[in-house]
């Protein structure tokens, strides 16, 4: 950076070189008739051109560098924080309105470093070597040229508020634009499946006419801003052709001064045009900026103790004792107390809305509850790190998230893994079973959100990544509620597998996927209504065997 400001230096220098050669020119070539003066002032004039091309290009290239690093840094350092940002957080704003964040904000500020860097830098100096020629020439004409310059103060200040407002809304609208596109390109099928491609292109024009409209005005401020600079300099050189024409009729100025003045103003302007309009980039980066600063000083509500405990060894058990949960007004948790012992299985049923993965979230800290004991091994989880915490913790879902990647770093991820340990997983997951139909194996891209594979292969891949992570915790929140009969066998005896050794937490609404639970504990209203076994649950009349019923009897009724 400091390397680009002298090649600015060199270069801004430039112009007042160049019009203070104007005066010997004149005077001793064209008017003196002064021959050998002519190669010299052409000499010096080609080498002013030559270092000023030099100078030029070289700032150039080291300035974007230095805006490509710099946004680059800018760009990791705050997707690095929104990931650690709570998920109230990201429930709030979506995927399209943080990538506009991310992408949008910050390219939109990266022009910064081209054109206000460069203004402050070339034109600046090129304006101060400038108006020194021209005022060692003659102050007073410098004064009249510049008689229109308080004339721009108040409609610059007005304009540039104009330009920022609208800058904002530029950048809102944007935001609305990427979200629209997330959940049409997310959700297409269901798109297509309900003909709303009329609906959602007519949704997303609306917002494109809106963008259009603040985009126009925005730049409409913009041009404004060197627009002034015109009218000044209009007033400038007709006040300084009146008041500089007569001194030169009558003998008091040379031609060559005033040919050296009018250059050195003439070139002054255009600075002072391009500084006008760094004013209108600047207010639209800056409507970026307050929205970078805003997103980088949201701190996540859940975030490691001062003095974290060191997180339990071994397979530990998991105890909630009189949690309550509320988000807003709506109770989710009303005074709930289970435990899960170490080692075996226990499984949550219960109606949707019971609060049976508001308990999932809870144990990893997705979210605190407002009161009550959430333990595992007897220390509380909100003591430990997070990191600590998760890492004891494998989550198997209903619907296993990969990535735009090859199956191995799907499985791998981020671990260093033998060989050995990988074939093993894969076969205890199952995913031998389907590895030999893809074409290139391991290598095979899954494609986005693994749309490459089938429910079930997605979910053997989750479950080869629970088993190579190795966590003595693994929650299964509905794993196999999405497959088919053939599908969930398979899934089945592999998270059987995966089960053994592990204190294991199941969500299920299938009751026929957790009849083998060391014990089932039933929810209602975010509170334990009814435990235990399968066996001793269906048994005697309860919440259990009403719903045990229903589903037994449907399935026959289907038959």
């Amino acid at each position: 950076m400091l390397l680009a400001m002298v090649f600015m230096a060199i270069e801004g220098s430039m112009f007042g070189l160049l019009s203070y050669m104007m005066k010997p020119m004149f005077d001793d070539v064209f008017v003196g008739g002064n021959q050998s003066a002519l190669a010299t002032v052409g000499l010096i004039v080609m080498a002013i051109f030559m270092t000023r091309a030099v100078a030029s290009v070289a700032q150039k290239v080291l300035l974007v560098r230095v805006s490509q690093m710099s946004v680059a840094d800018i760009r990791q350092d705050l997707l690095e924080h929104v990931m650690r940002l709570d998920p109230a957080f990201h429930q709030k704003y979506g995927p399209g309105y943080l990538i506009q964040r991310v992408e949008g904000d910050v390219g939109a500020i990266s022009k910064v470093w081209s054109t206000l860097i460069t203004g402050a830098g070339r034109d600046v100096i090129a304006l101060f070597s400038l108006f020194g020629v021209a005022l060692a020439i003659d102050w007073r004409w410098t004064l009249v040229a510049l008689v229109g310059a308080p004339l721009l103060i108040g409609p610059s200040v007005l304009l540039q508020r104009y330009v920022r407002r609208n800058a904002r809304r530029s950048r809102d609208v944007a935001a609305g634009l990427s979200t629209r596109m997330n959940e049409i390109f997310l959700g297409i099928l269901p798109v297509k499946l309900n003909r709303l491609e009329r609906w959602q292109a007519k949704k997303y024009r609306a917002l494109t006419r809106e963008r259009i409209r603040v985009e126009t005005r925005s730049a409409a401020g913009q041009a404004s801003l060197p627009g002034l600079i015109d009218v000044m300099s209009g007033i400038g050189f007709v006040g300084v052709l009146y008041y500089g024409g007569g001194e030169i009729l009558s003998g008091e100025k040379s031609v060559g001064d005033f040919m050296a003045f009018f250059t050195a103003i003439g070139l002054a302007f255009e600075p002072l045009r391009r500084l006008g309009a760094i004013s209108g980039v600047w207010q639209v980066a800056a409507a970026s900026i307050e929205r970078i600063q805003q997103l980088l000083q949201t701190r996540p509500a859940l975030a490691d103790p001062a003095q974290p405990v060191a997180a339990p060894d071994g397979v530990p058990g998991i105890s909630l004792r009189d949690v309550h949960l509320s988000y807003g007004t709506a109770a989710i948790l009303n005074g709930l107390t289970l435990t899960a012992e170490a080692g075996k299985t226990t499984a949550l049923v219960g109606a949707s809305g019971a609060g049976k993965s508001t308990v999932f979230n809870m144990l990893t800290r997705l979210v605190d509850p407002s009161s009550g004991a959430v333990e595992i091994g007897g220390v509380p989880v909100a003591a430990m790190r997070l990191s600590d915490l998760r890492a004891m913790i494998s989550v198997v879902a209903q619907e296993a998230l990969l990535f735009d990647e090859s199956l191995r770093e799907n499985i791998v991820l981020d671990r260093e893994v033998s060989d050995g340990d990988l074939h093993r997983a894969l076969e205890a997951a199952h995913v031998t079973d389907f590895l030999p139909r893809l074409d290139r194996g391991l290598d095979t891209p899954v494609g986005p959100r693994g749309s490459g594979l089938s429910g079930g292969q997605r979910q053997r891949v989750a479950i080869a990544r629970a088993i190579l992570r190795d966590a003595p915790i693994l929650l299964l929140d509905e794993a196999t509620s999405a497959l088919d009969a053939q599908s969930e066998q398979v899934v089945q005896a592999a998270l059987e597998r995966l089960s053994k050794g592990r204190t294991t937490l199941v969500i299920a609404h299938r009751l026929s996927t957790v009849r083998n639970a060391d014990k089932i504990v039933v929810m209602d209203a975010g509170k334990v209504v009814d435990e235990g076994t399968h066996d001793s649950l269906i048994a005697r009349p309860g919440p259990y065997a009403d719903l045990y019923r229903l589903q037994f009897e449907g399935a026959e009724g289907m038959r």
